[in-house]
């Protein structure tokens, strides 16, 4: 219920002729991605997941909290009743400034994942290099897609063989 009220307040602010690119279709150069599995490591601390293309390609990540990757399972399943303080903060800012999440992209940044969150609204803007792990939870739990580069796939397939 929570997303389609969310989707209904994205409808008004979705302009057309913006120059901002926030359409669901992504470049030949991107792939969009959903979340396949998602758990921790036996103590619970560090968090795994895998991210998976519609033609069924893998690409797995770790090295987060144990926490977030609870959380991304709880709204993935629907539980959107308790969410961390940072992101209500996030959401609470972007209800205020009628903004609204639309699309996260993940990248490659030296040993780590980063992510930039695109929001439109009133404005357009896009809040970049921030952690892929809370990118994710964002979007499972804003029911956003989640789109990465081909090369970063074709880099992780290649790294696995």
């Amino acid at each position: 219920m929570k997303f389609i009220n969310y989707l209904n307040k994205i409808k008004k602010y979705l302009r057309p002729n913006d120059d901002f690119e926030i359409k669901q279709e992504i470049s030949n150069d991107e792939i969009q991605v959903k979340i396949d599995q998602i758990g921790t490591d036996s103590f619970g601390l560090q968090g795994v997941l895998i991210l998976k293309t519609d033609d069924g390609k893998e690409f797995p990540i770790s090295a987060f909290s144990g926490e977030v990757a609870r959380y991304i399972a709880g709204f993935r399943d629907g539980q959107r009743d308790t969410i961390p303080t940072i992101y209500n903060l996030i959401e609470q800012l972007s209800e205020e400034s009628e903004l609204f999440l639309v699309k996260v992209k993940i990248f490659d940044s030296g040993n780590a994942l980063r992510a930039n969150l695109y929001f439109s609204g009133r404005k357009n803007i896009i809040l970049r290099n921030f952690r892929a792990s809370d990118a994710i939870a964002l979007a499972a739990y804003y029911g956003v897609p989640i789109i990465m580069s081909k090369n970063l796939f074709e880099q992780q397939a290649k790294e696995l063989s």
